[in-house]
């Protein structure tokens, strides 16, 4: 009997809403596309995306930012991060991550995790306790989210500065709390394959006037810091416009335009995001060859990715598993392997990070993990097929 296979790319988005793609013709046809390029009466749309960002977030600040990992970069600079310093990070995360922490001269210090894909909190205490280090950038990598309570109280039982990486989580909470609102600073990405989509682009959001004003100037305003949607009092520039370098890390009005017309529509897409991601779970969990992660219930996740784990697979049973699923159409990633590919590489191929980890744990967890994208274009149906290719290939790899 011919196999099912699955015909849709696990790389095509959505269209920008139409609104958007009017205000992006209409802001061509003046060519002010840099943010600081306005006429007199007019406000910049990476200024309003700012405002909108920061009333979103329930915070007082956000800049708009060139990308996510600009965002982390500056995010530690802005904190206080001394060249040198060691960083606490988890060590499932994306390569952008201690890419941002060696770019703004930190020392990356990783983190086990545990089976649920969160960092591990007694792993987390034990680093804290050890080296030392003033800061830990969490990365709620896949949309996860660890129990933020009780980072919150390590953080602030051991003086440790909490940045949070919300790649993966905007829009998702923790006890009914926006994820990114827990940290001295919270990073989010606007990649095309994030919650909302400008190709590339980052947003950073604080409450702390010191921090806000050094990113500003961080970004490259030119002392056209007044211009910026959400401002500290203007005694905070001071002296930080006179000791701060420029990074030119800056959005354009054109993302900010694609960014603006996406966000009324975010909590709706985060709500179809689950819908799918629930259908394919409750397939997946069908099959007690494989394993997902237990979500609890103050968690109130993004539904974007799926990841899970097939313990039983060894090293052959896994290459052959991800191909019988690739001849079917269906695109999964393996972040067990020695060699980075694509988008997902392991903690140990980032070879630059002077203090070289054994992770056992991690490395576990990782050997058998798989990932697949959720895009909207997917329909709740799609995972019914999607979850049976998966099941199928499962067990013909198990033998």
């Amino acid at each position: 009997m011919k196999k099912a296979r699955f015909d849709k790319s696990f790389t095509q988005q959505e269209a920008i809403p139409q609104q958007g793609i009017d205000a992006a013709v209409k802001l061509l046809q003046t060519g002010r596309l840099h943010r600081y390029n306005t006429v007199t009466g007019e406000t910049a749309a990476a200024a309003l995306l700012e405002k909108a960002f920061a009333e979103y977030m329930g915070q007082r600040y956000c800049l708009a930012c060139t990308s996510g990992g600009y965002a982390l970069h500056v995010a530690l600079r802005a904190a206080g991060l001394k060249r040198g310093e060691k960083v606490l990070s988890n060590a499932f995360t994306l390569a952008p991550v201690p890419g941002a922490i060696d770019n703004a001269g930190g020392k990356p210090l990783l983190v086990e995790i545990d089976d649920s894909y969160c960092v591990d909190l007694d792993h987390l205490e034990t680093q804290m306790q050890q080296s030392g280090a003033r800061f830990f950038m969490l990365s709620h990598m896949r949309g996860h989210i660890a129990d933020m309570d009780a980072v919150s109280e390590l953080c602030e039982r051991y003086g440790v500065i909490l940045i949070e990486d919300c790649a993966h989580t905007m829009g998702a909470r923790w006890n009914g709390r926006r994820s990114g609102s827990f940290g001295r600073v919270a990073c989010f990405s606007t990649q095309t394959y994030k919650h909302m989509n400008s190709g590339e682009g980052g947003l950073l959001t604080t409450d702390d006037d010191d921090i806000i004003a050094r990113a500003i100037i961080y970004s490259g305003s030119y002392m056209l810091y007044e211009r910026h949607g959400t401002l500290p009092p203007p005694e905070r520039f001071a002296e930080v416009r006179l000791q701060t370098p420029n990074y030119s890390g800056r959005m354009d009005n054109l993302r900010a335009t694609l960014l603006l017309a996406q966000l009324p529509g975010l909590e709706n897409n985060c709500r179809r995001w689950n819908e799918r991601y629930q259908a394919l779970e409750t397939r997946l969990a069908s099959c007690p060859q494989i394993q997902l992660p237990q979500r609890p219930p103050a968690e109130s996740y993004v539904g974007s990715s799926l990841q899970f784990r097939i313990e039983a697979l060894n090293a052959d049973q896994v290459g052959a598993f991800i191909a019988g699923c690739a001849v079917r159409g269906v695109e999964l990633k393996w972040f067990g392997g020695a060699e980075p590919h694509g988008f997902t590489s392991r903690y140990d191929s980032w070879r630059y990070i002077e203090e070289q980890q054994h992770l056992p744990h991690t490395l576990a967890i990782l050997a058998t993990t798989f990932d697949l994208r959720i895009p909207l274009t997917f329909s709740v149906e799609d995972m019914d097929t999607i979850g049976d290719i998966i099941v199928d290939e499962a067990c013909a790899a198990l033998g």
